[in-house]
Formats: structure tokens, sequence, C-alpha cells
């Protein structure tokens, strides 16, 4: 790493990460005074360690819903749960984690901007600024649907942007996604991990993004810092994402390295994003900073990364005005892509928006929600019994596997790939006169399930 580093204190960044780091990390305390809660931590992002004790009480959950949670969840400290435990209606936002994979093309006109830039630092500005623009959504507190294998999102021609993703796979838990539009390809295969902790959880990011900018060739591999959500069962959840975000151009060289800082006390930090962009010989050449809910900016510097004489902080992206007072703080384009206005021509009856459980939610029906839900888990586990007897496999219809491993900084993953089929079935459709109205669509993730011996 070059000596101009943000969280090692050189160069412009010097003054902001020495403060920040006297005043250290998020307090954390320990309600050992209660018996049956030992080792438990909750944080007050806002507070000290004497605030701990009051903010246990605070919180979605009443008394007896915490200590029920705490005892069925003490149980897994320290495990991976992505899907272990069945969780309760309650604790979940009506989306599911495919249509959260779309939540990236908000601001894809950056990724448009990286593509038509003759500068190449410039176009790693841009395209890590629209890496940071999604943050925002994922500080959401409510828990995504996990996906039905063989579920699907489309988002049809949203700025220009056509956007296909799939559950590839039920154990492990992972997605794959595909959007393209005149100025770049997004490819991702993701599998998050998690780790429970108790009163929080960790959530890893084990996954593969590319960007591939059109006019160029130039392709862009992401790599996101984790995440940590804390006061899961005691006191208000809240979301932070500490540690480094690289994005690196595999054709040049060059690279984007953004240092995401840690809460502090009293919120000190909170949000903040500091970094570089640097050449090929890991030179800086631009600075970047902001914050992942409002906005970033950048600067020309020099090689030591202090700013450039006669150059100024320049704004690259801002968050859009959002719904105030919005119960599951969704942005505007959250509520489009929940909504019919994005589905195409002809949705596949495996789509995320038709599943009865996640409708349920949004009307406001829990029980109806749970139950839908509980229906269709049990539903998922009987198709796998019948696969397991007739010694059958389930294929991805829109993904193929790859023989690729690629390494993560929190284990290995195999890649899918986009095969193409997705555009030969939009084409078809688009030219169909079925004039079926979607809403009236049942949700059916099996119907185009491939099976292999």
């Amino acid at each position: 790493m070059a000596p101009n580093d943000p969280k090692n204190g050189g160069g412009f960044f010097a003054s902001l990460a020495s403060s920040i780091s006297s005043l250290g990390s998020a307090m954390t305390k320990s309600v050992n005074g209660l018996v049956g809660y030992e080792g438990l931590e909750v944080i007050n992002p806002e507070g000290s360690t004497e605030d701990a004790a009051e903010e246990a009480n605070r919180g979605r959950w009443k008394q007896e819903e915490r200590d029920g949670y705490w005892k069925m969840m003490q149980k897994y400290i320290g495990s991976d749960v992505t899907s272990m435990v069945t969780l309760p209606v309650i604790i979940f936002e009506p989306m599911t984690m495919l249509q959260k994979m779309a939540e990236l093309m908000e601001y894809s006109h950056l990724l448009d901007m990286a593509d038509e830039t003759e500068d190449p630092y410039m176009r790693m500005v841009y395209a890590s600024s629209w890496a940071i623009s999604v943050y925002y959504a994922f500080q959401r507190t409510w828990k995504p649907f996990n996906p039905i294998l063989g579920e699907t999102y489309e988002m049809a021609n949203y700025n220009g942007v056509n956007f296909i993703s799939e559950q590839v796979s039920h154990h492990p838990p992972m997605s794959a996604g595909h959007a393209e539009n005149e100025h770049f390809t997004y490819d991702c295969t993701s599998k998050l991990k998690t780790k429970f902790l108790g009163n929080s959880i960790d959530v890893y990011p084990v996954g593969r993004t590319r960007v591939t900018l059109k006019r160029d060739g130039v392709v862009l591999d992401l790599v996101p810092p984790l995440t940590k959500v804390h006061n899961l069962i005691f006191g208000r959840t809240w979301v932070d994402s500490p540690g480094e975000m690289i994005m690196t151009n595999l054709t040049t060289g060059d690279k984007v390295v953004l240092y995401f800082q840690p809460c502090g006390w009293f919120g000190s930090g909170r949000y903040e994003v500091d970094g570089y962009v640097y050449n090929a010989s890991e030179e800086p050449k631009i600075l970047m900073t902001g914050k992942w809910n409002e906005s970033m900016s950048y600067q020309q510097c020099d090689g030591e990364g202090e700013p450039l004489p006669g150059t100024e902080l320049k704004e690259v992206w801002k968050l859009a005005d959002a719904p105030k007072d919005d119960k599951y703080q969704y942005t505007h384009f959250a509520h489009k892509i929940n909504s019919f206005d994005t589905a195409p021509k002809k949705l596949l009856p495996s789509d995320s928006r038709l599943r009865p459980d996640r409708y349920a939610l949004e009307m406001g029906d829990m029980s109806k929600s749970g139950y839908e839900k509980s229906s269709m888990e049990e539903r998922q586990r009987a198709e796998k019994r019948t696969r397991e007897e007739k010694g059958q496999s389930f294929t991805p219809k829109w993904f193929d596997i790859t023989e690729e491993v690629t390494p993560t900084p929190w284990g290995d993953l195999e890649v899918y790939q986009f095969n193409g089929k997705y555009l030969e079935h939009r084409e078809a459709a688009d030219k169909s006169e079925d004039g079926t109205d979607p809403k009236s669509i049942t949700f059916n993730p099996w119907q185009f399930q491939d099976m292999s011996t």
C-alpha cells in the first residue's frame, strides 16, 4: 500500500485519521449485570460505554420478544446463520436479495460517465463512486427475503439498463446477476457468509463483481468491505461497513483504495469514506472523500497525496432525495424496483415481485406473509427431496457455472457466468402480443427449472 493510505495517517487525511483513531471504535458494553446475558454487547452509535444499559431497552422488540429470541439464538453464536434459522417476517422488508442486487443500478449513469471519459483516473473516480452509492440502501436494518431456488428478478430499460438476477444455489445461498446498456456490462456472483456474534452479525460479501466498459473494453473488479449489523436483539439496530473497498482496473493496473471509517464515540467518523486513485505504479493521482450516505467528492493530488495548488474539491455523486418517514427507509428507486413499472413485457413467473409473502408484507398483512413464507419454504424442501429421490440436480436457467474459482478475502468462490439465453427469451417476449397483466401471474420459480442427472 502506498504511504498515503488514509488510515495510516499520510497525506491529506493525516489529521483526520489521527483524530478518529484517538476516539476509537464505537463503544461497546456487555450487559453482564443481567443473568443469562453474559457476553452480550450493546452498542450505541451516538454515545459511549455509559449508554449501553439504556440502549439495551430500545429497539423494535418488546422485552418478552427479546428474551425469547435471545434464548433461541444463543446456540448459534459463532455460526454462519445465512440460511440456518427460520426468522419471523416482522424483521423483513418487502424485497428479496435478488431485488437488492438491482439497487446498484440507481446511479448507473456514473458507469456511463466512466465509459465516456478519456481520463483513466477520472474513470476510476466515477466507477468507485457508483460502487459507494448503494451503501445508503445497505444501511437499512430490515432483512430482505432469501430467494427460492430458481427465483429471478427482471428490470427492463431503466435509464437504458436491463437487469436479470437468478438464485443459482440454495445451499450455500448464491445469486448471480447481469446488467447491460450501451456503455457497460455488469456481472456478479454473490455468496453471502455470516458470523453471528450474539447481538450482532458480521456479513462477509463473498462474491465477484466485474464491470466491463464497452468503449475501450476496460474490466473493473470490485472488492467491498464487510458489513456489521449491530444490536440485532437488544437496542436499536444499525449498520456499519468498516474497512477497505478496492476497485482495480484489470486492464491497466490502476486502482482505487477507499477506507470506510468505523463509527467512533458519539458517532465520530460514521459514514466517512476517504482514499485515493492510484496509477499502476501505486502513485496517488486523485484523492476522494465524502460520506457513503450523502455524497462523494474528488480533487487532483501530488505524489504525497496533497491537493494540487489551484485545484478544488468537486462533487461527483450526491444522494438523490428520498421519501421522508418511509417505513422501510426506501428510496424512490427502491419503490420502483418493487413496482411493475420496471417490469418487462411477459414477466417471468419466477420474478420476486410475484412472491405472495413479499406482496402480503408490502400490504401490511404480516400474518398472511408469514403463512406464505412457510408454505414456500416447505415447497422448496419438497422439491429438493424429489430431486434427490430421482438422482437429479438443479441447473440454473440464465447462468452457467464455470470452472473458475476466484479467491476473496473471506473464502473461495465458484463463479457463474451469464449464458445469453435470457437475451433470446427477452427478444421473443418483446415481440409477443401477449397482453397478460403481470400482476395476475402466479409466482412459480419451479416452472423453468432445469434438472440433470
